[in-house]
């Protein structure tokens, strides 16, 4: 669980930059998120510490990842909410379609959204829904296999709407996926759950985790690459940032 605070500016080599709080009872140590909603210090709920003093001692990093969202957020695709869009799923572009059916899915490589949900909200809220419960789906399934394939347990899964980060391990065993992934290619995806299973071996980016992860997805440095190129297809709208 985590609180966030309203938006600050700090000034860090002259340039001015925008970010937010967030108090988490899952962090054990103080952390700068990046993403192209901004920049988030996360701080543990026990822990008292200057965020800005976090930023300037790490002003580099931060102002690098502020020029990159900068550049994401002018690559966003400019996408319209209604019948004949082209919206992803697994990586592919697909047509959406909105038709009287009982239930919101994938039909013939198109997205078929239910009717009288888009009567009872609108075509976003609708299609929001529909990759939410998709993602609950697929993303419980591809869990359950490397958990197998790996040999461990995991405590449970949430799909959530985070905004800085594509998934997290809780300290309890519990796997958080955003639920945009749906909208990444398949193995990309298999990438970011092992990558958070493997956390529950190893809570830390040692060579012990990555060679973890490496054993289930050897080509894994190739979709952190995609994911770094391609983070904006993943963005339904502003509203997500």
């Amino acid at each position: 669980m985590s609180q966030t605070k309203g938006k600050r500016t700090t000034t860090l080599a002259g340039e001015d930059v925008t970010y937010e709080v967030a108090r988490s009872d899952d962090a054990t140590q103080p952390r700068i998120d990046a993403g192209i909603d901004g920049i988030t210090v996360v701080l543990p709920t026990t822990v008292d510490e200057d965020p800005e003093a976090i930023l300037n001692e790490n002003w580099e990093w931060v102002l690098e990842k502020k020029t990159k969202f900068d550049r994401y957020r002018d690559e966003m695709p400019d996408r319209t909410f209604e019948a004949g869009e082209q919206f992803p799923y697994l990586g592919e572009d697909h047509e959406l379609v909105v038709e009287p059916r009982q239930k919101s899915e994938v039909v013939d490589g198109m997205i078929r959204l239910r009717k009288s949900a888009v009567k009872q909200s609108s075509v976003e809220r609708a299609l929001r829904n529909f990759y939410r419960r998709e993602a609950r789906e697929y993303l419980s399934n591809r869990l359950d296999h490397f958990a197998d394939e790996i040999g461990l347990e995991y405590d449970g899964i949430e799909i959530r709407n985070q905004r800085t980060r594509w998934g997290s391990c809780s300290t309890n065993g519990t796997i958080s996926l955003n639920w945009r992934l749906l909208m990444a290619p398949s193995e990309v995806i298999d990438y970011l759950v092992v990558h958070e299973l493997a956390h529950l071996r190893e809570p830390n980016h040692t060579d012990a985790f990555w060679r973890l992860v490496g054993e289930q997805v050897p080509e894994y440095e190739e979709h952190v690459a995609w994911l770094e190129e391609n983070s904006t297809q993943l963005v339904l709208s502003e509203d997500d940032l």
